[in-house]
């Protein structure tokens, strides 16, 4: 077992709980994306690359000898706009309104603890890449990665990986998936423009409120008619508004937000067409202009079957208990932008069963996480190399 490689465990532990305490939004991560760089630096990598579509870091850990593959990990440097309820942590955030509600803080100590091992054992061969990607919550910040002209120069991976803790399964447990792990994703924006007019002339005016409502219940009629999607397609309405509070004023403009999500990318394709053919009638048949906007789309993250493989094997080699997924996850998860590339796969690992779910108020990462996901990123690495 690789656990007793991190000797400097206790300073991981206090990095962690530093990242919790100054959790910066998608796209803002520039402290964040400082401090996990300067901590880097005491484990001597070949390259650091900064500001990585946009506030992204990568360390570079070459092989002891030339030739071999570039084998990426990845962590996310996003936190949550989720305020802490769970106020008794000595490491509460320190931003008010803001949380490291997801884990983030812990999977960056992980990769930062495999950093720690690659310093005190190179690879044999090969080249092995720290990515600490912004802007995963929005689904912008892999995408933004690719496109930087530096990663194809000096990164190019031939495999990538990351790993998500799941919350409700056993502490340590590893859960793979072969096909779709996580679920595409995107948020849908309809706006519907009318006239406005005294509330005491609403014939002098164009009211969109009725258009709003249908829109509502169209949307929730394409999404009861199962049969005409292959797997689990979902259509949630997020918000909804029609003009402004003043009850002398009948209003002109209405928006209504969903998010549209399905594991199969042809069936959320499918239910994008379907959403914008009811609009497109809704809004003619009230003579109302309207506008269509998609948002913070995530691709399904499809593993490929070989690398589940090799998370299965390194999990085994590691005595750690390993579960096969039934069905994908519902959430999104933007690494599918990497595995839709390079050969690779996206992995669960167990939080605990009394842990407080993602995204909750009064969730924090487990410690015990971070030598057992370090450990693992490590065995894979190995079992690559063996290949």
């Amino acid at each position: 077992m690789l656990y007793s490689n991190l000797s400097d465990l206790p300073e991981l532990l206090a990095l962690r709980h530093t990242l919790h305490r100054y959790p910066e939004l998608s796209g803002q991560e520039t402290e964040t994306a400082h401090r996990i760089g300067t901590h880097l630096q005491k484990y001597k990598p070949d390259q650091l690359l900064t500001g990585l579509g946009g506030t992204g870091v990568a360390a570079i850990f070459h092989g002891e000898n030339p030739g071999g593959p570039t084998i990426l990990f990845r962590a996310e440097l996003d936190a949550l706009p989720i305020a802490e309820t769970n106020t008794d942590l000595a490491h509460l955030s320190e931003y008010e309104g803001k949380g490291h509600k997801c884990g983030h803080d812990g999977h960056m100590t992980i990769l930062t603890a495999l950093g720690s091992m690659l310093h005190q054992q190179r690879p044999a061969r090969g080249k092995v890449v720290l990515l600490y990607q912004p802007a995963e919550e929005n689904g912008a910040g892999a995408w933004a990665v690719l496109q930087d002209k530096r990663f194809e120069k000096e990164i190019k991976p031939d495999y990538v990986f990351a790993l998500h803790n799941l919350p409700g399964k056993p502490l340590h447990q590893v859960v793979i998936r072969h096909n779709v792990f996580a679920a595409a994703s995107t948020g849908m924006i309809v706006t519907y423009q009318g006239k406005p007019s005294h509330a005491a002339e609403p014939e002098n005016g164009l009211n969109p409120g009725p258009a709003m409502a249908e829109t509502i219940l169209a949307f929730e009629e394409i999404i009861q008619n199962k049969k005409q999607f292959q797997d689990l397609t979902l259509l949630t309405i997020i918000h909804a508004r029609l003009g402004e509070i003043a009850f002398g004023t009948n209003p002109g403009f209405a928006t209504v937000m969903a998010t549209l999500r399905s594991y199969q990318p042809d069936d959320l394709q499918k239910l994008k067409e379907l959403a914008k053919q009811q609009v497109l009638a809704i809004a003619t048949a009230h003579k109302l202009e309207h506008t269509i906007e998609f948002t913070e789309e995530f691709p399904a993250t499809q593993n490929h079957n070989t690398e589940v493989e090799i998370v299965r094997s390194a999990a085994r080699e590691l005595e750690l208990a390993v579960e096969e997924a039934v069905q994908p996850f519902r959430w999104s998860e933007d690494f599918g932008h990497f595995t839709a590339r390079y050969k690779g796969a996206l992995f669960g690992l167990g939080a605990g069963t009394a842990q407080p779910q993602l995204h909750h108020s009064d969730y924090d990462f487990p410690d015990e996480l971070i030598p057992t996901g370090a450990a693992l990123f490590y065995g894979i690495l190995q079992k690559i190399l063996r290949q």
